[in-house]
């Protein structure tokens, strides 16, 4: 099954995380980043694009900015080590691609950048720029700035949302262990390795752990996440330790390395994906249980008739959640009206609506060209 899906593939977006790039003391092993260049070159010469995105520029500068050795760094103190790391990080890169002739290219991004669609389109334009003259996009998260990202280690979901970005063919995930695993490999020797992932299940979910690493920010549990979202776009995601030697090579050849996800069968376009995973949420809508059943087994649009209430402070065209009578989140989309505006249709048919507002955009709350179940 590898293999067969792994012959489709043209472009890949290749993730490396700071444990595999750093030595025991949290410096940029050279190493490691020498081999993974040497990977990439030979995927070039057989025909693939590859866009990494890369970890590792906090950890590249923390030794910088920490006064004492154990003492974990405040937020500040990380944003200084991601400025001071970051050059640090592409210097490696840069060195080490140079003798293959590979001209390497930063992009730094956050969540925001990817949520607002304008810079979602000029971002794949550059993209694909890069991919077209032949050069290696090397992609962090712009961790100077972005506070959350800092704190919540979203460079494997950046890994999914750039998949989808660049309309990639495979996220291949580098990590310091095997693969996913039914236990935690460190304090449980009976753990076995999992070789393949059907779907990410809650099951699956609650058998990743959090991050244990002082120069990492993302754990297991952000690895399975970026995987789950990748296969909602329909594309395969192999989980393998980063500093195996070969290992890229091994994974894209279908060899039984690490952790296999498949894709989603019925996988979303590449609008849909954006607004399920790469913008915010910022209300919810409430419906009772016939919407909800219209919603989940004919695909509608969601209709005021529907809405029993809101939740939070939105405006027209906003993300928001569709939840159920239970609080359930049962869909996300892109609202039609604002929210004191939702409130006041709530209940009431799609005829009344100009009546009811003294204006009307349209029939829906949310059509379902822009809404999307989760």
């Amino acid at each position: 099954m590898r293999r067969e899906l792994l012959q489709q593939v043209k472009r890949v977006v290749l993730k490396v995380g700071s444990r595999v790039l750093t030595v025991d003391d949290g410096s940029l092993d050279l190493g490691v980043i020498g081999r993974l260049c040497d990977e990439m070159a030979l995927l070039r010469q057989q025909g693939l694009e590859v866009i990494l995105v890369s970890s590792g520029a906090v950890a590249a500068g923390r030794v910088v900015v920490r006064t004492h050795e154990q003492a974990p760094l405040t937020i500040p103190q990380k944003q200084a080590a991601a400025a001071i790391g970051q050059p640090l990080l592409m210097q490696a890169y840069q060195q080490a691609c140079i003798r293959h002739g590979l001209v390497t290219a930063q992009i730094l991004l956050t969540a925001d950048d990817l949520a607002n669609r304008r810079r979602f389109l000029n971002a794949r334009t550059t993209l694909e720029a890069l991919l077209a003259a032949g050069a290696l996009p090397v992609i962090n998260e712009n961790d100077s700035v972005a506070v959350a990202e800092i704190k919540f280690g979203d460079n494997d979901n950046l890994s999914a949302l750039v998949t989808s970005l660049a309309e990639a063919d495979l996220l291949l995930i580098l990590t310091d262990i095997d693969g996913l695993y039914d236990a935690n490999p460190g304090t449980n020797p009976d753990a076995r390795l999992i070789p393949l992932v059907r779907g990410v299940t809650r099951e699956i979910e609650r058998m990743a752990g959090g991050s244990g690493s002082q120069v990492g920010t993302g754990g297991m549990a952000t690895k399975v996440s970026a995987a789950k979202k990748a296969a909602r776009y329909g594309v395969p995601t192999i989980l393998v330790p980063g500093r195996q030697q070969g290992i890229v090579a091994a994974a894209l050849a279908g060899e039984p390395v690490g952790t296999f996800f498949l894709p989603a069968k019925d996988g979303l376009n590449r609008r849909k994906h954006w607004i399920a995973y790469t913008l915010r949420p910022t209300g919810k809508v409430l419906v009772d249980a016939g919407a909800q059943r219209a919603l989940l087994e004919k695909g509608t649009s969601l209709l005021p008739s529907g809405v029993t209430g809101v939740v939070g402070r939105f405006e027209r065209g906003s993300c928001v959640r569709v939840c159920g009578p239970d609080g359930t989140e049962i869909a996300r989309g892109l609202t039609d009206y604002a929210s004191s505006e939702v409130q006041r249709l709530a209940g009431h048919k799609s005829t009344e609506i100009e009546e009811l507002l003294g204006f009307r955009y349209g029939d829906e709350v949310i059509h379902r060209d822009n809404l999307v179940l989760i």
